[in-house]
């Protein structure tokens, strides 16, 4: 049994989710649990569905269909990273900041997280870390 196809994407996030945790402890300049989950360098979605089209891409070629479905998926993802989550983000702040005008607020009231979507800078970042882990699984499990 194959199991690249099924450890790239677990190896890419379990990868991502500790650089980008310090990457953000080392901005905040303390530690930034607050700050684990969407957002942020590098985009974890970016990344893993960039391993999965390097892994097929290097594995089965660039003619492959599988390769037009993980490439497709990918823009999919990044478009969702890049505008609809940063507008979603952009909404949360408006209906907090309309919150804290109430006068009595109310009790239990969690705030909503405002920081959702990805900058193109982020989303390279994590393109280009998804591409590094998908060589480097195809690496170490290449087909003898």
């Amino acid at each position: 049994m194959d199991l690249a196809y099924l450890v790239t994407p677990l190896i890419t996030w379990i990868t991502v989710g500790p650089i980008k945790f310090l990457i953000n402890s080392a901005k905040a300049r303390k530690w930034a649990f607050n700050l684990v989950g969407n957002g942020g360098f590098p985009s974890n979605h970016s990344a893993v569905v960039s391993s999965m089209a390097t892994l097929i891409a290097l594995r089965e070629g660039i003619g492959h269909p599988a390769f037009g479905v993980a490439v497709t998926l990918c823009f999919i993802v990044i478009i969702d990273a890049n505008s609809l989550r940063q507008h979603v983000g952009r909404q949360a702040a408006a209906i907090n900041r309309l919150a804290d005008r109430e006068p009595v607020p109310e009790a239990g009231r969690k705030r909503l997280r405002e920081r959702m979507g990805h900058t193109v800078v982020e989303i390279c970042g994590g393109l280009a870390t998804g591409i590094a882990i998908g060589h480097l699984v195809y690496a170490l499990f290449a087909r003898a």
